[in-house]
């Protein structure tokens, strides 16, 4: 970070109470990645940030200080936040806990901050979608981008018609005899999630299937929230 960073765009994903009367902020930018910011005074009765300091809100972050902890100089909203209720309002916080998790701080994705803003507004309008596309795009980012149109081991194209077993250190295997162990996908589904397309609910089945099993390479044995929270009320 540079020292007097002024007006960035970024989201906070996580803040917690600091102090007296301050909050410790987890934020993402997109020039300058995901860091943490000291926001003082931000929860004084009187102060005037605490209502913009909120999930999914886009800002412009003002920010003073160098190494692991800024502190927060300005802040300003940059659009009308996405209208998240209900499952769409998890969903959210489910992409802010997949940036924290698997994001290095200071490390920048100007690609992925798009492709983040674009989740949110898309959660607006359709559930599932925006979720893979980003998941897609996190992979894609962090180097762990999934081979989805060519089979792992012989470079032939995927059929749309054929049935693969999805390896995931190396790709889609074309599946052979009647049983097969594994991740098992159409190929229509993987062209589909190549095409970024999901406009049937196989393709989206599949690629949350497909999704959840390359994350969980990198999210190791320590579940996501997130899933849980969601998981326990629906199931009342």
């Amino acid at each position: 970070m540079h020292q007097g960073t002024q007006l960035q765009p970024g989201y906070v994903l996580h803040q917690r109470a600091y102090r007296d009367t301050s909050l410790l902020l987890e934020v993402f930018t997109r020039e300058h990645g995901r860091f943490g910011l000291v926001a003082r005074g931000a929860r004084a009765p009187r102060s005037r940030i605490r209502g913009l300091l909120q999930p999914f809100q886009p800002l412009l972050l003002s920010w003073t200080g160098r190494g692991e902890l800024g502190t927060l100089a300005g802040v300003e909203p940059d659009a009308a936040p996405p209208r998240l209720l209900g499952a769409t309002l998890y969903s959210g916080f489910y992409l802010n806990e997949l940036l924290m998790r698997l994001l290095q701080r200071h490390d920048p994705h100007p690609e992925l901050f798009v492709a983040y803003a674009e989740a949110l507004r898309g959660l607006q309008h359709e559930p599932q979608r925006p979720l893979r596309l980003f998941e897609k795009q996190l992979l894609e980012s962090l180097g762990y981008g999934l081979l989805l149109d060519q089979e792992a081991d012989s470079g032939a194209p995927v059929e749309p018609e054929a049935e693969y077993v999805y390896a995931l250190e190396s790709g889609p295997l074309r599946r052979r005899g009647a049983t097969a162990n594994g991740l098992t996908l159409s190929g229509r589904s993987l062209l589909s999630l190549a095409a970024e397309e999901l406009a049937d609910a196989q393709s989206l089945a599949d690629s949350k299937r497909l999704m959840r099993a390359a994350l969980g390479l990198y999210l190791g044995e320590r579940g996501l929230k997130t899933r849980e929270i969601f998981a326990a009320i629906t199931a009342r």
